[in-house]
């Protein structure tokens, strides 16, 4: 069964979940696993492109929007999808509803910030996670 692990961010935290997303997907690549970026948003996936970018300066993620990189050579892609037929070890979720076929990644990174409209739907994807079976691990992360 898909490890299940849900990040939430301290109420006084400074960042959101597109840092939380940079920060967690460095040391998946520092794992040396592939990561999909599930970004249903347009405009928040490019928001995220270049967030990664622009993370540290002194390291590089090499990643890229599906459909605008060699996805076969890229370990961390941004999709509007998770319907990729590229092979992903971990699922990272910035979308607001439950991400289809999870059952295909061996791990789930579910991220939730401090905006309402988010930390509402963060808690009924994990309702649902729960009632899917799936015991996920929450985490409070303080950026």
């Amino acid at each position: 069964m898909t490890r299940l692990d849900f990040y939430s961010l301290e109420s006084d935290s400074r960042g959101d979940r597109f840092l939380l997303v940079c920060r967690l997907v460095e040391r998946i690549c520092a794992q040396s696993l592939r990561a999909l970026i599930l970004c249903p948003d347009p405009e928040e996936a490019r928001h995220c492109d270049r967030l990664l970018w622009t993370f540290k300066q002194e390291s590089f993620l090499p990643h890229g929007l599906i459909g605008q990189v060699d996805a076969q050579l890229t370990p961390i892609l941004i999709s509007a999808d998770a319907e990729s037929t590229h092979h992903c070890s971990v699922l990272v979720n910035l979308g607001r509803e439950l991400p289809p076929g999870i059952d295909r990644f061996e791990r789930l990174c579910d991220l939730v910030d401090n905006n309402p409209a988010i930390l509402q739907a963060g808690r009924e994807r994990f309702r649902a996670y729960r009632a899917q079976g799936y015991t996920p691990e929450h985490h409070t992360v303080r950026l």
